[in-house]
Order: C-alpha cells, then sequence, then structure tokens
C-alpha cells in the first residue's frame, strides 16, 4: 500500500486499506494487480484521469499525420499527362505525404501488364534522388502498384507563403 505522498505503508487488508483512503477523502487504486501481494495506492482518481487526459491531448499535439495520396496512370499515358502528375507526386513527397501510384488497366489492356510496370519503374528512376519506393510493383487485379515516400534524412518543406507585388505603371 502507497500513501499519497508516496510513501509505503506496508501490507494490509484492503478493509482496512480503504478505510483510510476514505478517511483522507480520495480514493483506493489498484496499480498491480498481478503482484504479489498486489499494490494498491491512495490517490485522487479524478484528478489522475484528467492529468491523463491532458498528457494525452498535449501529445497529440505535436504529432504529424502522414497521409497517402493516391495517383492514377493509364497504360497509354500521355508525356504531358504523365509529367503532369509527376510534379503532383513531389509535391506531395515534399509535403511529407507517401504517395500511392497506380495504374488501372481496362480491357485487353490486362493482357500487358509489363507496359505498366515500365511506366512504374520509369516514375520510381525518375524520383530516386527524393522518394523511395516502400514496395516493389505489384499488381492486384485490374490494378499495378507502387507505395513511394520520402527518402530518409529529407525533411518535408516549410509552407512557401507568396507575396504579391504591386505593379506600378509609367505614364
Amino acid at each position: 500500500m502507497i500513501d499519497e505522498t508516496g510513501q509505503q505503508l506496508g501490507i494490509m487488508p484492503p478493509p482496512q486499506a480503504l478505510a483510510i483512503a476514505r478517511q483522507k477523502g480520495l480514493d483506493l487504486v489498484e496499480i498491480s494487480p498481478t503482484a504479489v501481494p498486489p499494490v494498491c495506492r491512495i490517490m485522487d482518481f479524478g484528478q489522475y484521469q484528467y492529468q491523463e487526459q491532458k498528457r494525452a491531448r498535449e501529445a497529440k499535439k505535436h504529432q504529424r499525420v502522414i497521409e497517402v495520396k493516391e495517383i492514377k496512370f493509364r497504360p497509354k499515358v500521355d508525356v504531358h499527362d504523365y509529367e503532369f502528375k509527376k510534379k503532383h507526386i513531389e509535391r506531395f513527397l515534399g509535403e511529407g505525404n507517401k504517395v500511392k501510384a497506380t495504374i488501372f488497366f481496362r480491357g485487353r489492356e490486362m493482357a500487358h501488364p509489363e507496359i505498366g510496370r515500365r511506366i512504374l519503374e520509369r516514375l520510381m528512376e525518375e524520383l530516386s534522388d527524393i522518394a523511395m519506393a516502400e514496395t516493389l510493383p505489384r499488381q492486384e487485379g485490374n490494378q499495378m502498384h507502387v507505395i513511394l515516400s520520402q527518402k530518409a534524412g529529407r525533411k518535408a518543406a516549410p509552407k512557401k507563403v507568396e507575396t504579391v507585388h504591386a505593379e506600378t505603371e509609367d505614364a
């Protein structure tokens, strides 16, 4: 048995410990039920729960949630579309998110999965300086995908603040 100041009161039967806790206007809380004998503490349980919730909220404030963004390609993707989507992937990775690049096959395109694999491998190669593949290109049904994440050691870029300049007219 431990009192509210942290001092050990020794081993005592539960009714006696409960009487001491009630006398002080506090709660008797079982801390370690598996110990022999079980360890109990006299404390204000409501205040203890409040402090735990406060610590959890504070820890949650400092967490960064990583989202998985998805970019879809087709096997017959045009050069401009590919470059446009690649820039989006670079931006997402720069913001600290993961990216799932997906090739979506339809109909007879399923007969040539190597076309989709080449697109994903080209993407991984072109982004190799800023990203690494967490998984190799993998086909599941009519889709082939790879998950890209930011390389270790690279931090997410800070948000860019744009400034607006007023233009002057020469009359």
